[in-house]
């Protein structure tokens, strides 16, 4: 079956689920957003991209920015990090203060906020503004120069933060926090608030699906770095419903509350899927049916 083919046939699959499910409507810059949206995008190893759907419109990427950070990070060496942040699925809500507590201050995995937040304080350390060093790297591999901070969104999380405030500040009365609080909470929610399109993500997270080599050919990971971030994302990357991701669609994957959700399939290609509508959980309900419909169309679950 041909590419347009696919997904073509993923766009109409998913066509009854387009509008289900709810907006992030505690962001209120997200609020607005038409749930009946729906896009999708493949990047292939070779940089080569198809589309469908509402593929080229910019939307908030969220939490898939963790993933980008996390490998940013870790392109520098793991030094300390991974004393400072678990592998563990947590089971519990993304922005939830029960586990840290009991946990004293280490956060269960890098892509719960409090564990996105403490790889944002790492990046700091590192190369001193962690929000332009990711924006810096998506316009690289994406190759669109116009990638930017969504000013709107990021004020309105600002103004809506008081619960990452309270993680980072919990984290920081443990001592893991190096940074000053109000640095480490701007930059994560600038990174938070970029838009891309399906396209862009999808040519943004294909570094993933070819073992960590870059657009340019350099080499940003490792293969095990890369073949590490893509079990992480397998097992974490969906909040408390990894385990019926990993079910229904079976590659690793990495959601946030825009809507968006990037996958991979190490190997072959990226997928990017956009469509506002949100479950429980805070992924995409037409999203999660399309990268289904879609490892069943190609056989390409790792499992």
């Amino acid at each position: 079956m041909e590419w347009n083919q696919v997904l073509g046939r993923v766009v109409e699959e998913v066509a009854p689920l387009r509008g289900s499910g709810v907006v992030a409507d505690y962001i209120p810059a997200l609020a607005r957003v038409d749930p009946a949206r729906f896009g999708i995008a493949v990047a292939d190893l070779e940089g080569r991209v198809r589309g469908a759907g509402d593929w080229e419109t910019p939307f908030s990427m969220q939490s898939i920015s963790k993933v980008f950070t996390l490998a940013l990070v870790l392109s520098r060496g793991d030094g300390t990090l991974w004393n400072r942040v678990g592998r563990e699925p947590s089971g519990n809500a993304f922005n939830s203060l029960i586990q840290l507590e009991h946990e004293r201050g280490i956060p269960r995995n890098p892509f719960i906020n409090a564990g996105a937040l403490t790889v944002t304080d790492e990046l700091i350390s590192r190369v001193g503004d962690a929000g332009e060093e990711l924006l810096a790297f998506l316009r690289a591999e994406s190759g669109n120069p116009g990638l930017r901070v969504d000013e709107e969104v990021a004020e309105s999380e600002v103004a809506h933060g008081d619960r990452n405030l309270a993680l980072t500040h919990f984290m920081a009365s443990y001592g893991n926090v190096r940074n000053p609080v109000p640095t480490v909470l701007d930059q994560y929610v600038r990174q938070c608030s970029i838009g891309m399109s399906c396209r862009d993500l999808a040519l943004a997270g294909r570094f993933l699906a070819a073992h960590g080599v870059r657009r340019d050919g350099s080499e940003l990971l490792t293969r095990r770095q890369a073949k590490r971030i893509n079990a992480i994302m397998l097992t974490c990357g969906t909040y408390d419903a990894a385990g019926e991701f990993a079910y229904r669609v079976g590659i690793p994957g990495k959601s946030g509350v825009g809507g968006g959700i990037l996958a991979i399939v190490p190997g072959r290609c990226a997928i990017a899927v956009w469509s506002p509508g949100l479950d429980a959980r805070g992924n995409s309900v037409a999203g999660v049916a399309a990268l289904d419909h879609f490892t069943t169309l190609t056989g390409w679950s790792i499992f």
